[in-house]
């Protein structure tokens, strides 16, 4: 009987499979590593906004406490945005003619709340509770990076499942005492695992790595 197929078809084929799964691969890789880049992730891309808020005059100069203007993060799952009125505390007295701060004022007087554009969000088949990490020891700047460098806000983290279980799995190396939770210059000690350990048993943290956890 003659042979249908040629010699150099097996050679062909096993080159075809074998390029198929590396082509594959790299297709891979190469999503993954564009799915990181700041265009995906707009990690360090400031955000612009109605108003120029800056965190770094605010918080890093001024001294302002992450509660005053987010003033649920204690007790709610969301951190919250500061009323208009948060605002006006101090701006009734002081840059009362600024021409950027126009719309503060002019949301003042329609009593409409500013529409800020959101920096920091997960999607809505996520569950994150803010009270709870800030209550485990968990700082601010562990999640929104160093908020008091920032003259416009931008997003510290990628939010990724991947990056949350980092924490996970390992919150002794996150935990901090909560006298330090809002200390926007706060810096890990030297023996953080220890302390991280000891916040642990303290604060009663579980390694929480169920899928139910965050996806309810």
């Amino acid at each position: 009987m003659a042979q249908i197929f040629q010699r150099s078809t097996n050679t062909i084929a096993r080159v075809s499979i074998y390029g198929a799964v590396i082509f594959i691969a790299l297709l891979g890789y190469a999503v993954d590593v564009v799915n990181n880049t700041s265009y995906v992730t707009e990690v360090n891309t400031a955000r612009p906004q109605v108003v120029p808020f800056s965190h770094k005059h605010h918080v890093g100069e001024l001294g302002l406490d992450c509660r005053y203007c987010h003033s649920s993060v204690e007790v709610s799952s969301s951190a919250g945005m500061p009323a208009t009125e948060t605002c006006m505390t101090c701006h009734s007295q002081i840059w009362t003619n600024s021409s950027m701060l126009e719309p503060v004022r002019a949301s003042f007087s329609s009593s409409k709340p500013i529409s800020w554009t959101r920096v920091n969000a997960v999607p809505d088949f996520v569950y994150f509770n803010h009270s709870i990490h800030v209550a485990k020891g968990v700082g601010c700047t562990t999640c929104h990076g160093p908020v008091a460098e920032m003259n416009i806000t931008w997003r510290g983290q990628t939010l990724y499942m991947r990056w949350c279980l980092e924490c996970h799995n390992a919150p002794e190396n996150y935990l901090r005492p909560r006298s330090e939770v809002f200390n926007a210059f706060y810096q890990p000690p030297s023996d953080q695992l220890a302390l991280g350990r000891r916040l642990m048993k303290e604060y009663k943290v579980q390694k929480l790595t169920n899928c139910t956890t965050c996806h309810r």
